[in-house]
């Protein structure tokens, strides 16, 4: 006599909805974060009534109170920031360069800066203070 195996539907669980939802809500986010780039270094600003803000991306330079410049969280000597820049520059082209000279800086290290960057080929420098009254 033969033996008849009664199979039960197994219930099974379809988790491929589920999936794609989570891979949707996944390139969401990857899509909406803004990504904030800093320098890598706390600068005192100085602040301007003038002050406006500036969203696009930018190459960001900063000038410590003692003279030394940084860039994407490393320590540049003067003469590596034209390379540096020239580099940022050309994965960028629209970018434009903020300048970020603590108050206490010397001039001289932001004019330097400054002809630094003029020398490799980008076309709008800024200098970075803070909104306040005077």
């Amino acid at each position: 006599m033969k033996k008849r195996h009664h199979h039960e539907d197994e219930a099974e669980i379809n988790i491929t909805p589920m999936l794609d939802v989570v891979f949707i809500m996944l390139i969401f986010f990857i899509v909406t974060t803004s990504f904030v780039k800093e320098t890598g270094v706390d600068i005192s600003r100085p602040s301007s009534s003038q002050a406006k803000e500036v969203s696009k991306g930018n190459i960001l330079v900063a000038i410590k109170e003692d003279g030394a410049i940084w860039i994407n969280k490393q320590e540049v000597e003067i003469r590596a920031v034209r390379s540096r820049v020239e580099k940022m520059h050309a994965e960028n082209p629209e970018a434009n360069a903020v300048i970020i000279a603590d108050r206490g800086s010397r001039t001289g290290d932001l004019v330097e800066v400054m002809d630094q960057i003029k020398s490799a080929g980008v076309p709008g420098i800024s200098i970075a203070a803070e909104k306040g009254e005077r």
